[in-house]
C-alpha cells in the first residue's frame, strides 16, 4: 500500500552567495563586484535563477576586457551543490564604464 506524504521533497538552496564568492576569486585585479541581484527563472523543464553581477573597472577599457573575461569564465567548472551554471554572459554595462556578468543556474 502506498502512502502519500504531505512533506515536500527537499530542494537545494539558492547558490547566489556561493556563486558571488567563487566569481570574486576569478576576477582579474582591478575588477570589483558591485551589489548583485537575482531573479527566479523557470522553463517548462527547469527551475533556477538569473544572477546579475555588476563590475566596476579600474583603468582598463571595458570593450577590451569583456571578451577576455568571457573566455576565462566559460572555462571554469563552477562547483554549486544541487545546481549547474547553464549560461554565462559578460556584457558592457549601460553606462559603458563597467561590465555586467549574468549567470543562469538551474537545479540539478
Amino acid at each position: 500500500m502506498m502512502r502519500w506524504s504531505p512533506v515536500r521533497p527537499v530542494r537545494p538552496g539558492c547558490p547566489h552567495r556561493r556563486l558571488a564568492r567563487l566569481l570574486a576569486r576569478e576576477l582579474p585585479h582591478g575588477l570589483l563586484l558591485g551589489a548583485s541581484t537575482l531573479r527566479p527563472w523557470a522553463s517548462a523543464n527547469f527551475v533556477g535563477a538569473r544572477h546579475l553581477f555588476p563590475c566596476s573597472i579600474g583603468e582598463e577599457d571595458a570593450a577590451v576586457l569583456r571578451p577576455l573575461l568571457q573566455a576565462r569564465l566559460e572555462t571554469i567548472e563552477w562547483r554549486l551543490p544541487g545546481h549547474i551554471v547553464a549560461d554565462l554572459a559578460v556584457e558592457i554595462a549601460d553606462d559603458g564604464a563597467g561590465l555586467r556578468i549574468e549567470m543562469l543556474t538551474v537545479e540539478d
